[in-house]
């Protein structure tokens, strides 16, 4: 009986210590192992997204020389911040060979994937190629390389300039369904979108009774417009309508009609509204009668999404053509904006 009382006496003892030495554990070493599970479940979770294990490089076009690119910069960064990208984003400021450059440096860094809004769609083909032996997929962003550059990049993101030229045609031959006299102010000249757009709008009046007086470059710039403007008021009494290239030059045209009091003869036709505050006002007066809507908010946000796809090694459209509707001053109320 004595054994036995001893016996239990030991068992007792025996978990009493094994209690004690679990409560003993310090809170450090209990910190450390809450910390390992929450740093496992943020790797699973990075891992499900990928954003984070990946480094994009990019090489911009001009940042501020207009609304569009600038609102389109701050976007692409903010949204790789938000998922955790390393973004490594340069500015060619328009200078074709500081491109070219910056695509050698973006190599020479080792990033997973290039993007390019190119300065000259022609002129970076050799650097795409580069990128591309080197083992680095490229996403051309915005506006298109020139076609012989297509083997040595995985996709386009962006608009369909050609598309979005058309339906201004539209609306333009909608205005005028009997024809007009008009006059173009396009981008700049040998910019592939601006090229685009003027084919696609050309290509859409072609047959009808619109007759295209006189064709300048506006450059993208409101002032350089406005000037090209004044040039075709004086060169032609008659006037029916203007076509622009985006809407920062037909603010532009519009200064300079409204300085030569021919506001209400002439109406504006644009190819481009980036959904900002100032142009919506124009549309919802009249002043711009129509024009199709392209988000530099969508265009970043899309143009990363692709190219985390192709980091990831996903299949992805060759040609990744974001939304741009119509847009007249009596739809302009219907269409959910986004806000800048």
């Amino acid at each position: 009986m004595k054994n036995l009382k001893r016996l239990a006496l030991v068992i007792a003892i025996v978990m009493l210590m094994g209690v004690f030495a679990a409560c003993a554990e310090s809170p450090e070493a209990q910190g450390s192992t809450a910390a390992n599970t929450a740093e496992a479940s943020a790797t699973v979770q990075e891992g499900e997204s990928g954003a984070g294990s990946y480094k994009i490089g990019s090489t911009a076009n001009n940042v501020g020389t207009d609304t569009y690119q600038t609102q389109h910069d701050k976007t692409l960064r903010e949204y790789a911040a938000e998922k955790g990208v390393d973004l490594v984003q340069l500015d060619a400021t328009g200078d074709v060979t500081k491109q070219i450059n910056q695509v050698d440096d973006l190599i020479q860094q080792g990033c997973d994937v290039i993007i390019i809004w190119p300065v000259n769609g022609k002129a970076l083909v050799p650097a795409a190629k580069k990128a591309s032996e080197a083992g680095i997929p490229v996403v051309i962003a915005n506006s298109n390389i020139d076609e012989s550059g297509y083997d040595y990049i995985k996709c386009f993101v962006g608009p369909d300039n050609v598309k979005e030229g058309e339906l201004a045609g539209e609306m333009m031959m909608e205005a005028f369904p009997n024809g007009a006299k008009i006059v173009e102010i396009t981008g700049l000249p040998g910019y592939t979108t601006a090229t685009e757009r003027s084919e696609g709008f050309r290509s859409k009046i072609e047959g009808s009774n619109i007759e295209i007086a006189d064709s300048q470059p506006g450059d993208w710039n409101r002032e350089k417009a406005q000037q090209q403007m004044e040039n075709f008021l004086l060169k032609f009494s008659d006037i029916d309508a203007v076509y622009c290239a985006d809407d920062n030059m037909a603010i532009g045209a519009i200064n300079a009609i409204k300085e030569a009091g021919r506001m209400d003869q002439i109406k504006v036709i644009s190819c481009c509204f980036f959904g900002d505050d100032e142009a919506k006002g124009y549309l919802e007066s009249g002043e711009i009668a129509g024009s199709v809507l392209q988000s530099p908010m969508t265009d970043a946000k899309t143009t990363l999404d692709v190219a985390l796809q192709v980091a990831a090694g996903e299949e992805v459209e060759f040609f990744s053509y974001i939304d741009t509707p119509k847009v007249t001053p009596e739809t302009i109320g219907t269409i959910d904006l986004p806000a800048w």
